[in-house]
């Protein structure tokens, strides 16, 4: 039955509405007041109905022209060991904070009989949340922050006792840490903590996300740091806040040394039971503090750092301050007795805060805003100085942007980094183009729900809420029963630096992350959402940060179309930003491959691609000029030009065209590398040999048949391996051939050669001619094809995490996953569990029980001894390339011996 557009309106007009509609309908703006504020979005405080227990979207509508509220879902929970009589102290306030890098640092409010675990802080990779590392951090009392730097190698923990550890990463290891350096203000405890600013600061611009360029989509804002040694270069060290109302500094200086300064924020010290860090422009820092009470104001103060005679020295100065609006209405002044929250918006965006004031069952949430503004000059004193009416004096003020109604309890606060402007025209740029990420804060509320709110209007764009009893829609929230318990919510949250997912850690001590939609509920097209997940790809890629975030929200069919656009994106940039970015890249379509069943084959062939340019770009590095003085090109480049312009398919002759001299080793050195020609052999043969085989896509090694700079590398090397076997014959790939008479290695230059000449110039590869394919169907009877380790074995979870189907994980046990959506298409090639394990750097064969320690790559799984066995120069500076971080630039883990 066809219904006609005016019925449909009237039964919507006409329909019963659920309480957050009908609470919706009853906010509204509050216009501009007599403080010039910016309007108050006005929310009442109602809870939603769940129609059935376990997590629940809902979705709030104010009109046409304002938000609607976007999805939020539990990506998995990952909970402890239940240990005998242990129990909660809720007194115990929580920390968490997530690194760049996608690791969590936390702690819980757990205590047992045998040890306090209030003291630990825990620390793990989100692709791996249960292969959690505890560290006994020897603070003496609860911890109370924790906060990463700009690189999120590092970690900073602070406690109720003043001590301050700075924790750094032992071996480069994600679980391994140790403490160096550190501070501490006795008996003071600290409130408030930040590394300092290093100067470094990007800005997204979203209006220009269509640009070629990655300079227009991404430009560095000028902003000075905290400090700087001789040359500019920024100083590193922390800045703490004290209760006492102390602020205290420590700068690390290069040769490891530690200088530490305390000052007071001003001369009448005060109790400060809440603090916060930011930093402006001109190198100046702004903390701002609050005793707790409302009634009381909220101080901002600026801190100026230098050294002075090898000593560190602090400067206060105090700034406007503000007292909050819920308590200058009479009838809600006693109604919100204590300030629970009081952050920054941003660590760099010191002229606008949000504050949090709370009762025993509610919250209110102001957002205020710093400006200048003239001062009124009376006429009489314009008269007698002309200077002072031509040229107003400017004060500083702070203006109310946004308020909220009574809300439930907030519990916890979480702020985005990701670095979008907040002017209004920023903002309506965002509106446009219909890019959310960035734009909401994160509020949890003592009723187990979460908001997502924009951060200036404080309008709900998102809310999810964890398991509770089903309740009836159409029952008044304001009759409803409370119940006895409290219901379990977040005690601290963490936005990741996309803003696309969040971690919770609840009053019983479990660990969840959510995914949050980057459309916020809005119908996008799909050429949208695809637009705006790859410049948050491509943002990531230019700053380097982890994207496992970003992945949590690409399709399987979006994973083709994101790729291929990631590469149009990447060859439009100069060759110089294309060389820097190169791995990169490469590691970003890996991690995109795995997603999907149609793409996983081609994981294996970026992963060669860049072990390939890896081995390619040592070996070169190797080689010495003959003459000191030689000009312009290195014996690398000229490799590589003769080799271009040579076609020839005879090996030797290539030869011929090199200086031969530039080539020579140390015996030693050579054999050294022998297991890393080895693979560069076998690796020619294998895809000489899948040549005939090249119409299946999902053959490893596909995509190099039609790739001439990688096959170009690969004659490269073959080179100068044919002239290494000149001065060591056991240094040379061993192949098992049929026939004691065949040069294997000019057997398989030749084929490679007339391979690379089909694709070798741009545009589309031509067709190898029937000869070619033919001579490499015959490659099986005259060669052994070797078995290659194409892929190391991945146990993460981002492959295999489903929409609105969360994983229950339990820390410190590997969980039985389910099958990811790119098994099948890879269950020859990568090794199962219980066979021999390869170190896929080394390329050496451990065992399938290695008794050697090893270390694995938090994104791709790499596998590799963690102390070398080689002690050759050579091996030791392909090793050195590889100590921070893996091929694909994760982050190494150490794993456990496995026994028999």
């Amino acid at each position: 039955m066809q219904i006609s557009p005016e019925a449909r309106r009237s039964r919507s007009r006409h329909r019963p509405r659920s309480p957050w509609e009908a609470a919706a309908l009853r906010g509204r703006l509050v216009g501009r007041g007599e403080d010039g504020g910016a309007g108050a979005a006005q929310f009442g405080r109602v809870r939603a109905a769940a129609a059935a227990p376990g997590p629940t979207v809902t979705v709030l509508g104010k009109g046409p022209d304002l938000w609607r509220v976007g999805t939020m879902d539990l990506a998995y929970v990952c909970e402890w060991e239940k240990w005998p009589k242990s129990t909660h102290c809720p007194s115990v306030p929580l920390a968490c904070a997530w690194s760049c890098r996608n690791l969590i640092a936390f702690t819980t409010d757990l205590r047992n009989d045998d040890q306090d675990l209030t003291r630990l802080i825990h620390i793990l990779d989100t692709e791996h949340p249960w292969d959690v590392h505890s560290i006994n951090s020897e603070h003496s009392e609860a911890i109370t922050c924790l906060e990463w730097d700009q690189s999120g190698s590092r970690l900073l923990s602070a406690d109720a006792n003043g001590q301050i550890k700075c924790w750094s990463m032992a071996d480069h290891l994600a679980n391994s840490w140790e403490s160096p350096v550190g501070s501490l203000v006795e008996g003071d405890p600290i409130v408030a903590l930040s590394w300092l600013h290093n100067g470094v600061k990007l800005a997204l611009h979203v209006e220009k996300s269509g640009a070629s360029s990655f300079g227009e989509k991404f430009s560095r804002v000028k902003f000075s740091p905290s400090l700087t040694l001789f040359g500019g270069k920024p100083m590193e060290g922390w800045i703490a806040v004290t209760v006492s109302g102390l602020v205290t500094v420590s700068l690390l200086k290069p040769s490891g040394q530690v200088l530490t300064s305390t000052e007071s924020l001003c001369r009448l010290r005060g109790r400060v039971a809440l603090a916060d860090i930011a930093f402006t422009g001109g190198g100046n820092i702004v903390v701002a503090t609050a005793d707790g009470s409302s009634a009381s104001p909220v101080q901002f103060y600026k801190v100026c750092v230098s050294v002075v005679s090898e000593k560190c020295r602090i400067d206060t100065e105090i700034l406007p301050s503000l007292f909050m609006r819920c308590t200058a209405d009479p009838n809600r002044k006693d109604r919100f007795p204590a300030i629970t929250h009081l952050k920054f918006l941003a660590r760099d965006m010191s002229e606008q805060v949000l504050l949090c004031a709370s009762s025993q069952t509610s919250s209110s949430v102001e957002c205020w805003s710093l400006r200048k503004e003239g001062l009124p000059v009376n006429n009489v004193f314009q008269q007698i100085s002309p200077v002072v009416g031509d040229k107003q004096p400017m004060i500083l003020k702070w203006r109310i942007l946004s308020a909220t109604n009574d809300l439930d309890r907030v519990s916890a606060v979480a702020l985005p980094k990701l670095p979008i402007s907040l002017t209004n025209t920023d903002l309506k740029v965002a509106s446009d183009t219909q890019f959310y990420p960035g734009l909401g804060l994160a509020l949890a509320f003592h009723d187990g729900s979460v908001h997502i709110v924009h951060r200036l209007s404080l309008q709900t764009m998102a809310v999810f809420y964890s398991s509770a009893a089903p309740r009836s829609a159409d029952e008044p929230a304001i009759k409803r029963p409370r119940t006895t318990a409290p219901a379990v919510h977040f005690k601290a949250m963490q936005l990741s630096w996309t803003s696309l997912a969040l971690v919770g850690i609840d009053s019983h001590g479990k660990l969840s992350v959510l995914r949050i939609s980057p459309s916020m509920g809005h119908p996008l097209d799909l050429s949208l959402a695809l637009r705006h997940l790859l410049f948050l790809l491509e943002y990531c890629m230019v700053t380097g940060y982890d994207w496992w975030d970003i992945l949590l929200h690409v399709q399987p069919a979006m994973v083709q179309s994101l790729v291929d656009r990631l590469h149009e994106e990447y060859t439009r940039q100069t060759a110089a930003l294309q060389q820097v970015l190169s791995t990169r890249i490469l590691a970003m379509k890996a991690s995109l491959c795995k997603l999907s069943p149609c793409t996983a084959t081609r994981v294996c062939d970026y992963h060669a691609k860049l072990f390939l340019t890896a081995v390619s770009s040592t070996l070169k590095s190797l080689l010495r000029p003959h003459i000191l003085n030689t000009p312009d090109k290195s014996p690398g480049d000229r490799l590589a030009e003769i080799c271009a312009k040579v076609t020839d398919v005879d090996i030797d002759k290539v030869m011929i065209n090199l200086k031969t001299e530039e080539f020579v080793l140390d015996m030693n050195t050579l054999q050294a590398l022998q297991q890393l020609l080895q693979w560069v052999g076998d690796f020619v043969l294998y895809l000489l040999a899948s040549l005939p085989n090249q119409g299946a896509p999902l053959r490893p090694g596909h995509s190099f048949l039609r790739d001439g700079a990688s096959l170009g590398l690969l004659r490269e090397l073959m080179v100068v391996i044919r002239i290494w076997g000149l001065l060591k014959p056991s240094c040379l790939p061993v192949y098992t051939a049929t026939s004691d008479t065949q040069d294997s290695m000019s057997l398989l230059f030749r084929l490679l050669t007339k391979l690379w000449i089909c694709c070798r110039d741009e545009g589309p590869a031509s067709e190898p001619d029937e000869a070619l394919v033919d001579e490499c169907c015959l490659l099986p009877s005259q060669l052994l094809i070797p078995s290659l380790d194409w892929l190391p074995v991945s146990d993460g979870l981002v492959s295999r995490l489903q929409p609105k189907q969360p994983l229950r994980l339990r820390f410190g046990k590997a969980p039985a996953l389910p099958g990811s959506a790119t098994a099948w298409p890879l269950d020859g090639l990568a090794r199962a569990p219980g066979q021999p394990k390869i170190d896929h750097l080394r390329r050496l064969h451990l065992g399938a029980h290695p008794t050697e320690e090893c270390k694995a790559c938090t994104r791709c799984g790499c596998l590799t001894m963690l102390r070398s066995p080689n002690k050759t120069t050579a091996v030791r500076q392909w090793e050195q390339r590889w100590i921070k971080n893996c091929l694909c630039g994760g982050l190494w883990r150490r794993v456990p011996l496995s026994g028999p």
